[in-house]
Protein backbone atom coordinates (compact mmCIF):
# COMPACT_ATOMS: atom_id res chain seq x y z
CA UNK A 1 0.00 0.00 0.00
CA UNK A 2 1.25 3.38 -0.43
CA UNK A 3 2.22 5.94 1.99
CA UNK A 4 -0.06 8.52 2.88
CA UNK A 5 0.96 12.21 3.30
CA UNK A 6 -0.48 15.18 5.16
CA UNK A 7 0.40 17.13 1.91
CA UNK A 8 2.59 17.11 -1.70
CA UNK A 9 4.65 20.40 -2.05
CA UNK A 10 6.89 21.07 -4.90
CA UNK A 11 10.42 22.37 -4.44
CA UNK A 12 12.58 23.36 -6.92
CA UNK A 13 16.46 24.23 -5.84
CA UNK A 14 18.16 26.64 -8.68
CA UNK A 15 21.35 28.19 -9.14
CA UNK A 16 21.36 31.45 -6.73
CA UNK A 17 23.26 31.70 -4.04
CA UNK A 18 21.39 30.58 -0.50
CA UNK A 19 20.75 27.37 -1.03
CA UNK A 20 21.19 26.99 2.76
CA UNK A 21 17.74 28.40 2.86
CA UNK A 22 16.34 24.89 0.42
CA UNK A 23 17.91 22.91 2.51
CA UNK A 24 16.02 24.11 6.01
CA UNK A 25 12.56 23.99 4.01
CA UNK A 26 13.26 20.66 2.85
CA UNK A 27 13.86 19.49 6.46
CA UNK A 28 11.24 21.20 7.79
CA UNK A 29 8.69 20.19 5.13
CA UNK A 30 9.45 16.65 5.98
CA UNK A 31 9.27 16.70 9.79
CA UNK A 32 5.80 18.42 8.77
CA UNK A 33 5.08 15.01 6.79
CA UNK A 34 4.64 16.50 3.17
CA UNK A 35 5.49 14.63 0.71
CA UNK A 36 8.13 16.58 -1.62
CA UNK A 37 9.02 16.13 -5.29
CA UNK A 38 12.22 18.18 -5.42
CA UNK A 39 14.37 19.15 -8.40
CA UNK A 40 17.57 20.12 -8.51
CA UNK A 41 18.87 22.33 -11.39
CA UNK A 42 22.87 21.44 -12.83
CA UNK A 43 23.39 24.97 -11.51
CA UNK A 44 22.16 24.40 -7.71
CA UNK A 45 24.08 21.69 -7.48
CA UNK A 46 27.43 23.90 -8.17
CA UNK A 47 26.16 26.17 -5.50
CA UNK A 48 25.14 23.31 -3.31
CA UNK A 49 29.16 22.20 -3.53
CA UNK A 50 30.48 25.70 -3.07
CA UNK A 51 28.15 26.76 -0.43
CA UNK A 52 28.42 23.36 1.55
CA UNK A 53 29.91 20.51 2.65
CA UNK A 54 26.73 18.41 1.79
CA UNK A 55 28.70 16.03 -0.24
CA UNK A 56 25.21 16.07 -2.72
CA UNK A 57 25.36 13.14 -5.42
CA UNK A 58 25.18 14.14 -8.93
CA UNK A 59 21.97 11.86 -10.43
CA UNK A 60 18.66 12.34 -9.55
CA UNK A 61 18.51 8.51 -8.02
CA UNK A 62 21.27 9.15 -5.79
CA UNK A 63 19.98 12.64 -4.50
CA UNK A 64 16.55 10.89 -3.89
CA UNK A 65 18.35 8.46 -1.52
CA UNK A 66 21.01 10.75 0.17
CA UNK A 67 18.49 13.12 0.81
CA UNK A 68 15.96 10.81 2.20
CA UNK A 69 18.62 8.99 4.41
CA UNK A 70 19.63 12.50 5.76
CA UNK A 71 16.13 14.46 6.53
CA UNK A 72 14.70 10.80 7.69
CA UNK A 73 12.32 10.66 5.52
CA UNK A 74 9.29 8.03 4.96
CA UNK A 75 9.56 5.83 2.17
CA UNK A 76 8.38 7.97 -0.91
CA UNK A 77 8.65 11.12 1.25
CA UNK A 78 10.87 12.73 -0.90
CA UNK A 79 10.87 12.29 -4.90
CA UNK A 80 13.88 13.57 -6.72
CA UNK A 81 13.23 14.15 -10.68
CA UNK A 82 15.80 15.31 -13.49
CA UNK A 83 15.89 18.51 -15.30
CA UNK A 84 13.88 16.84 -18.60
CA UNK A 85 11.85 14.32 -16.76
CA UNK A 86 8.85 15.19 -18.68
CA UNK A 87 6.74 12.08 -17.46
CA UNK A 88 7.03 13.41 -14.02
CA UNK A 89 3.57 14.37 -12.04
CA UNK A 90 4.89 17.83 -12.04
CA UNK A 91 4.62 18.37 -15.84
CA UNK A 92 0.72 18.38 -16.04
CA UNK A 93 -1.89 19.90 -14.15
CA UNK A 94 -4.07 16.97 -13.69
CA UNK A 95 -0.55 15.37 -11.34
CA UNK A 96 0.84 18.23 -9.75
CA UNK A 97 0.83 19.60 -6.23
CA UNK A 98 -1.15 22.56 -5.21
CA UNK A 99 2.20 24.59 -4.10
CA UNK A 100 5.40 24.80 -5.33
CA UNK A 101 8.29 27.01 -4.26
CA UNK A 102 11.25 27.71 -6.11
CA UNK A 103 14.19 28.46 -3.38
CA UNK A 104 16.32 29.94 -4.01
CA UNK A 105 15.44 31.50 -7.48
CA UNK A 106 17.56 32.38 -9.57
CA UNK A 107 17.20 35.66 -11.52
CA UNK A 108 17.84 33.47 -14.49
CA UNK A 109 14.90 31.11 -13.57
CA UNK A 110 12.62 33.84 -12.79
CA UNK A 111 13.35 35.37 -16.33
CA UNK A 112 12.07 31.68 -18.11
CA UNK A 113 9.12 31.76 -15.85
CA UNK A 114 7.95 35.22 -16.63
CA UNK A 115 8.01 34.51 -20.32
CA UNK A 116 6.83 30.32 -20.08
CA UNK A 117 10.13 29.13 -21.74
CA UNK A 118 9.10 25.67 -19.82
CA UNK A 119 12.87 24.51 -21.32
CA UNK A 120 13.46 22.16 -18.01
CA UNK A 121 11.16 20.58 -16.11
CA UNK A 122 11.22 23.25 -13.07
CA UNK A 123 10.42 25.66 -15.78
CA UNK A 124 7.27 23.50 -16.74
CA UNK A 125 6.30 23.11 -13.01
CA UNK A 126 5.94 26.27 -12.70
CA UNK A 127 4.11 27.24 -15.66
CA UNK A 128 1.82 24.34 -14.61
CA UNK A 129 1.30 26.30 -11.11
CA UNK A 130 1.07 29.48 -13.18
CA UNK A 131 -2.05 28.62 -15.65
CA UNK A 132 -3.96 25.94 -12.91
CA UNK A 133 -3.91 29.47 -11.19
CA UNK A 134 -2.37 27.22 -8.16
CA UNK A 135 0.26 28.67 -5.32
CA UNK A 136 3.94 29.80 -6.62
CA UNK A 137 6.07 31.25 -4.33
CA UNK A 138 9.49 32.22 -5.55
CA UNK A 139 12.32 33.29 -3.19
CA UNK A 140 14.86 35.21 -5.58
CA UNK A 141 18.20 36.05 -3.71
CA UNK A 142 20.30 38.85 -5.84
CA UNK A 143 21.80 41.87 -5.02
CA UNK A 144 21.11 44.90 -6.51
CA UNK A 145 18.31 43.88 -8.60
CA UNK A 146 17.92 45.30 -12.48
CA UNK A 147 15.15 46.75 -14.26
CA UNK A 148 14.98 43.77 -16.04
CA UNK A 149 14.41 41.28 -12.85
CA UNK A 150 12.07 43.99 -11.10
CA UNK A 151 10.19 43.96 -14.49
CA UNK A 152 10.00 39.99 -14.31
CA UNK A 153 9.10 40.02 -10.09
CA UNK A 154 6.01 42.51 -10.98
CA UNK A 155 4.44 40.33 -13.87
CA UNK A 156 4.85 36.92 -12.21
CA UNK A 157 3.32 39.13 -9.28
CA UNK A 158 0.78 40.08 -10.92
CA UNK A 159 -0.17 36.36 -12.37
CA UNK A 160 -0.53 35.34 -8.56
CA UNK A 161 3.00 34.18 -7.93
CA UNK A 162 4.26 35.24 -4.65
CA UNK A 163 7.35 36.90 -4.83
CA UNK A 164 9.48 36.39 -1.52
CA UNK A 165 12.83 37.86 -1.59
CA UNK A 166 15.50 35.81 0.81
CA UNK A 167 15.85 38.87 3.12
CA UNK A 168 16.29 37.90 7.03
CA UNK A 169 14.86 40.42 9.55
CA UNK A 170 16.47 41.17 12.53
CA UNK A 171 13.67 42.27 15.13
CA UNK A 172 13.97 38.40 16.28
CA UNK A 173 17.21 39.49 17.72
CA UNK A 174 19.56 36.46 15.79
CA UNK A 175 22.19 35.12 17.14
CA UNK A 176 23.30 32.57 14.63
CA UNK A 177 23.33 32.32 10.59
CA UNK A 178 20.92 29.18 11.21
CA UNK A 179 18.65 31.94 12.82
CA UNK A 180 18.76 34.10 10.08
CA UNK A 181 17.97 31.10 7.49
CA UNK A 182 15.14 30.42 9.99
CA UNK A 183 13.38 33.41 9.51
CA UNK A 184 12.91 33.02 5.78
CA UNK A 185 11.88 29.83 5.58
CA UNK A 186 9.27 30.66 8.59
CA UNK A 187 8.18 33.10 6.04
CA UNK A 188 7.84 30.20 3.61
CA UNK A 189 6.05 27.91 5.48
CA UNK A 190 3.46 30.63 7.02
CA UNK A 191 2.72 30.91 3.04
CA UNK A 192 2.02 27.45 2.45
CA UNK A 193 0.03 27.62 5.55
CA UNK A 194 2.19 24.85 7.61
CA UNK A 195 2.33 25.24 11.72
CA UNK A 196 6.21 25.77 12.79
CA UNK A 197 7.73 27.12 15.46
CA UNK A 198 10.77 28.28 13.84
CA UNK A 199 10.40 31.96 15.20
CA UNK A 200 7.84 34.03 17.29
CA UNK A 201 5.20 35.41 15.00
CA UNK A 202 4.34 39.47 15.07
CA UNK A 203 2.93 40.10 18.10
CA UNK A 204 3.78 37.01 20.22
CA UNK A 205 6.62 38.41 21.51
CA UNK A 206 7.61 41.58 20.12
CA UNK A 207 4.78 44.07 20.98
Amino acid sequence: MSEVFARRVSLAITGASGVQYALRLLECLVAADCQVFLMISKAAQVVVATETTLGLPGAAEQQEIFLSAKYQARSGQIKVFGREQWMAPLASGSGAPSSMVICPCSTGTLSAIACGASNNLIERAADVALKERRQLILVPREAPFSEIHLENMLKLSRMGAVVLPACPGFYHQPTTIDDLIDFVVARILSQLGLEHALLPRWGEKYI
